[in-house]
């Protein structure tokens, strides 16, 4: 294995009250390895750098923590990340946070099946990765409503990002969205989609990212109420028609 400098990752978990194991730091480098070995073949990240990958896809993963708490003690037990990708921010929060009972959902399936490889090679239990469409997993049983916690750095209009998550959280649960920090028209717009899929939403929270000079800014989302049985709508309509 390479001898990366992993001090980045240290001194940014060490920012947000995180330390990490040799283990996770371990986890961590595979993960990027199997990560970069894999965008050879098919696209998952433009992002490639050892050092871009820890501040921009680490660590930037990891600052939800600044707004949820994740601690064992009074942290979420099922979490879902909707819409995984390359598997963020879901992976560095299994590996920061192993007693994360996490569920990867995508749309894709090859990028699932490269999921269940990074979950076999890194030794993870309670977690697997799920190939389905937000719009269809959002009315099986198994998966409304059952979620504590739901993250999403999916690129998506609020409004539409929304209506694929909310249905998945509990009531009293939460979800957050990643997002830019020109967020207020966007944050404004999504108001009324937030409330008609039981909702209420927080201020935006914005974050400095460590080891950069980027913010982030989180979008936080109580659930209070049950979702409407219609939503999430058919396959492809909360992106082409968002709720407003």
């Amino acid at each position: 294995m390479t001898d990366y400098n992993a001090s980045t990752l240290i001194d940014g978990c060490r920012q947000l009250n995180l330390s990490l194991s040799d283990k996770q730091i371990a986890q961590f480098v595979r993960y990027y390895e199997m990560l970069t070995e894999k965008n050879k073949v098919m696209n998952l990240t433009a992002i490639t750098e050892w050092e871009d990958v820890l501040k921009l896809h680490f660590l930037d993963s990891l600052l939800v923590c600044r707004a949820a708490d994740l601690s064992v003690q009074s942290g979420p037990k099922k979490v879902l990340d909707l819409g995984s990708g390359a598997g963020f921010p879901g992976i560095p929060l299994k590996i920061a946070f192993p007693q994360l009972d996490l569920t990867l959902a995508d749309s894709l399936n090859k990028r699932v099946l490269f999921l269940e490889e990074v979950i076999q090679e890194l030794g993870f239990e309670n977690i697997r990765a799920v190939h389905a469409r937000a719009e269809e997993l959002g009315h099986r049983p198994e998966h409304r409503q059952q979620y504590d916690l739901v993250v999403s750095r999916a690129v998506a209009n609020l409004s539409s990002l929304c209506e694929y998550c909310i249905p998945f959280v509990k009531v009293g649960g939460q979800f957050i969205a990643y997002k830019s920090t020109d967020i207020d028209t966007e944050f404004n717009a999504a108001q009324s989609a937030i409330r008609i899929l039981g909702g209420s939403s927080r201020p935006v929270l914005s974050l400095p990212l460590p080891e950069t000079d980027v913010e982030r800014s989180f979008v936080v989302i109580e659930k209070k109420k049950n979702t409407p049985d219609r939503y999430p709508r058919k396959a492809g309509t909360p992106s082409r028609d968002p709720l407003s």
